[in-house]
């Protein structure tokens, strides 16, 4: 099974590459819409990985092409702003499934699979669940992400008083 990721955050696209490769995949990368199309034509996966929000790009844009290049292959949409009206657009471009981040890897798994049985090979790591203080965390620094970094509009997006954002940052992020 050859995968293509196709994610701007360097550091999840490698960790996702990690994990799915201990699943039987042979990962590929891509970190933007240009790159992606690229690998396509020449590793043609049987699976992609898209992110929604590839920096100033829209996944939803790529599902298309991709659908048009790969006929069979088993397009996975994985997006941190879910909606509905998304949801409905991607699988109507040709997208077989549709996740939201944060993602546990028995569900990518199955999603990228097709199957409702959890693979033999799954690893116990892979389905721990993430702590509300870690799930915390991650939210936080998504709207701060979002906010590009300006800490007084994260707070009043988080409704949460700027000192008390600014204490929580200081700290270093929970475990899974």
């Amino acid at each position: 099974m050859k995968l293509l990721i196709i994610e701007d955050d360097i550091n999840l696209a490698n960790t996702l590459a990690r994990r799915l490769t201990k699943h039987g995949f042979a990962c590929q990368l891509a970190h933007d819409k240009a790159e992606a199309i690229g690998i396509a034509k020449n590793f043609a996966p049987t699976h992609i990985l898209l992110d929604m929000k590839l920096a100033d790009d829209n996944g939803l844009a790529l599902i298309a092409p991709l659908r048009a290049l790969l006929t069979d292959a088993h397009i996975v949409l994985l997006t941190g702003y879910a909606s509905i009206a998304t949801a409905v657009e991607a699988m109507r471009l040709g997208a077989n499934d549709y996740l939201t981040k944060p993602v546990d890897m028995l569900t990518l798994l199955r999603a990228l699979t097709g199957t409702c049985e959890p693979t033999t090979e799954l690893i116990a790591d892979d389905i721990v669940t993430m702590s509300p203080e870690r799930l915390e965390w991650e939210h936080i620094q998504q709207v701060l992400h979002t906010n590009q970094g300006n800490i007084s509009a994260t707070a009043r997006q988080l409704n949460m008083h700027r000192r008390t954002l600014q204490r929580k940052l200081q700290k270093k992020p929970v475990q899974q």
